[in-house]
């Protein structure tokens, strides 16, 4: 019996094959932004802050927003990164807003999809992205065209860095002794949609010397979860939800770059 991985995987197939990633859209300049060296250099705390109109559990976030003016404010909260949905039938994503918050910030910019195709690297390569999100377990069931290490090698081809994204403890020892730049251990389990922000403390408690950035996602919602993650060896915070529900984008943001750490727990 599918469960919801599988109708996302699908969907997104269906997406490549209708033609939505090869839309007319102008060539941007490649930007030289790195986000690993994003999160390494950061004054404060590393947040990538994402940038959707809805998801399949919360329904709509925020409707007829201006993902420029979104992301103009993320970045001036702190936000060491910017994720922009592209997904459309279950994000309310749009290449649109990638090519619209490519123009609008001086920050690394990733383009977060259900990939499954290297047309979606192309995509995100000629719209200017730094980085693309790969979920292992849609390559464990398949969906992929290529295999998950193929995929990484055609994204560094394209000048993009890889967050590859995990669930599991098999998961993550897989995606750390391979070529993706970061790990993203994501707190949801897109097959039930649930959230519990344990599991990236089941996953990292006997691996914290892990040679790779680890970015802790979805569920992230206070100062409390941020201190709470990084004591479990997170190093990077990826929040979606519980910024673009906020009238003030940009304080809700400053409130979590700025999260007070204690001092052994400092980022460097």
């Amino acid at each position: 019996m599918n469960d919801f991985l599988d109708v996302l995987a699908q969907d997104a197939r269906a997406t490549v094959e209708a033609g939505y990633y090869e839309q007319h859209l102008c060539k941007h300049a490649s930007v030289p932004m790195n986000l690993q060296k994003s999160i390494l250099q950061s004054n404060y705390v590393p947040v990538i802050t994402e940038v959707k109109g809805a998801s399949p559990s919360a329904g709509v976030i925020k409707k007829n927003f201006e993902a420029a003016k979104i992301a103009s404010a993320m970045a001036k909260g702190g936000a060491v990164g910017i994720s922009v949905l592209t997904e459309p039938k279950h994000f309310d994503g749009s290449l649109n807003n990638l090519e619209a918050v490519r123009d609008a910030v001086d920050l690394p910019v990733l383009m977060k999809d259900i990939v499954v195709s290297t047309v979606q690297l192309d995509a995100a390569a000629k719209l200017g992205a730094n980085a693309v999100l790969l979920i292992q377990s849609v390559y464990d069931r398949r969906y992929g065209e290529l295999s998950v290490e193929e995929m990484i090698e055609e994204a560094h081809v394209r000048q993009l860095e890889v967050l590859l994204e995990v669930h599991d403890e098999g998961e993550f020892s897989q995606a750390i002794v391979g070529d993706a730049d970061l790990v993203g251990i994501n707190n949801r389990n897109l097959a039930t949609l649930q959230v519990d922000l344990h599991t990236t403390k089941r996953i990292l408690e006997n691996k914290r010397s892990s040679p790779k950035l680890i970015v802790s996602e979805s569920g992230i919602r206070s100062p409390n979860d941020i201190r709470y993650l990084r004591g479990c060896g997170a190093d990077a915070f990826l929040v979606g939800t519980a910024v673009m529900a906020e009238r003030d984008v940009e304080s809700k943001v400053r409130q979590l770059a700025m999260t007070e750490l204690p001092r052994e727990e400092r980022i460097p």
